[in-house]
């Protein structure tokens, strides 16, 4: 079953059906849906080295650089999205990666603001049960990777609780 069909299949409200069958901007959707800004709440980022996998999956060598940032999306002081970036440093076009390394901006701001041309490319959506995120105890996950220039320019997992909070 192909990531829309999975995503359609899924019994969650029609709000977060959205947020994570967007190929765009999930911050901006927040915002729209909740009226108010969406804060970007860094709760780690750093330089790790590309293994095997991260080689593959950015076109890189073994050991390259890459920013792993780890982040949660809130609007209105609710948590809405638990997110997990990893991004190819020696790939990033030079303003983005300066913004990058500014930890509290949200990836589509960044994109937008350097009118970078992307498409993002679904790789898996899932509902997990019993894995508690944010107080809810089932929780959509979904990866995607963002390419620009027919390369991988970061891969991305979001997590979303499914919850009343997405009855807007």
């Amino acid at each position: 079953m192909n990531f829309l069909e999975k995503l359609k299949s899924f019994d969650i409200p029609t709000c977060l059906r959205i947020c994570a069958g967007t190929d765009g901007s999930v911050t901006f959707l927040l915002e729209i849906m909740t009226r108010h800004p969406t804060a970007v709440v860094t709760d780690y980022q750093h330089i790790i080295s590309a293994d095997e996998q991260m080689a593959e999956l950015f076109d890189v060598s073994v050991g390259s650089d890459i920013n792993e940032r780890v982040v949660t999306l809130t609007a209105g002081d609710i948590p809405y999205v638990f997110a997990r970036s990893l991004s190819a440093i020696e790939k990033m076009p030079e303003g983005v990666r300066s913004d990058m390394m500014k930890a509290d901006i949200p990836i589509g701001r960044i994109l937008r603001d350097h009118d970078i041309e992307t498409r993002r490319d679904f790789e898996n959506i899932e509902i997990v049960e019993n894995d508690t995120l944010f107080g809810s105890e089932k929780v959509l996950s979904r990866s995607y990777r963002i390419v620009h220039h027919n390369g991988v320019l970061m891969w991305i997992n979001e997590k979303f609780p499914v919850d009343d909070r997405w009855c807007l």
